[in-house]
């Protein structure tokens, strides 16, 4: 038994990795073009962004609304509101 392992264990060696030029990733099946840009994956990319901080910013002023409202009814002290 350990006989044969060895001699499969000789011809793995002698047959050496696989190449790395016959593989391919399963993700990328292209090599990139620097030279043009995917403007669409840009795009889509920054105008996700600001709508993100546009939501953000509307969000924080809502906020701000409402802390003040609340401030304002903490303070209002009229016994013939109650």
């Amino acid at each position: 038994m350990a006989a044969a392992l060895r001699a499969a264990r000789g011809l793995r060696l002698a047959a050496g990795p696989p190449s790395l030029a016959f593989t391919r990733s399963a993700f990328v099946a292209k090599r990139r073009n620097h030279d043009q840009p995917n403007w669409f994956g840009v795009g889509l990319a920054f105008s996700t962004s600001a709508a993100l901080w546009a939501l953000l910013f509307k969000q924080h002023n809502e906020d701000v609304m409402e802390y003040e409202r609340r401030k304002e009814e903490r303070q209002h002290k009229c016994t013939g509101c109650s």
